[in-house]
């Protein structure tokens, strides 16, 4: 029997909506992404879903997120925290590279400015979750609450066809069974 994983990341926050460049540092989450949160929570609610088990990143922006979706306890794990974009913290975004379109990511940019490989993002992510949908029973419903380039670089692991837009509270719902995520769906509210 499968185990679903749905995946959301955190709601709008001051950095997001400056345009700037925010993974290891943090910025407090703005009224819409608050009021975005809340919708989430309220559309898990009209839908009847439930969850066995609840984690959000280390950071902040993402455990207010999980609070504001639902009062159930969590774990904070440092395995979901966002990717490490060295030197380039608070910076613009228009600073960032273009992607690598063979890849689909930044690569290793980041590494020479004391940053994370696109790889080891990738390991962490997929490790955490996959841990965390083993430790599930059959049949169980796991929320996670996570980051925009964490997620993207999770879902390039698992999701062949065209990936989904990662938007600010957006929720991307896998199903598990056997060491393998498959793509369902993705919930937008706002």
């Amino acid at each position: 029997m499968t185990k679903k994983l749905y995946l959301m990341r955190h709601g709008q926050t001051q950095f997001n909506k400056l345009h700037k460049i925010q993974g290891a540092c943090d910025s407090p989450l703005m009224q819409k992404g608050i009021d975005d949160a809340k919708k989430v929570g309220q559309y898990f609610k009209e839908h009847q879903l439930t969850f066995d088990h609840a984690y959000s990143s280390t950071q902040e922006r993402a455990s207010d997120t999980l609070e504001l979706v639902t009062n159930q306890p969590y774990q904070r794990l440092k395995g979901l925290k966002e990717w490490n974009f060295g030197v380039f913290e608070g910076e613009s975004e228009k600073l960032n590279p273009n992607p690598d379109p063979k890849i689909g990511s930044y690569g290793d940019f980041f590494v020479p400015y004391e940053g994370e490989a696109a790889s080891e993002v990738q390991t962490r992510v997929n490790q955490t979750l996959t841990d965390i949908m083993e430790q599930a029973s059959d049949g169980e419903n796991v929320l996670a609450v996570s980051h925009g380039g964490a997620i993207h670089m999770f879902t390039l692991k698992w999701i062949t066809e065209k990936l989904p837009h990662i938007t600010n509270c957006s929720v991307i719902e896998f199903e598990y069974d056997q060491g393998i995520f498959k793509y369902q769906k993705t919930i937008e509210v706002n």
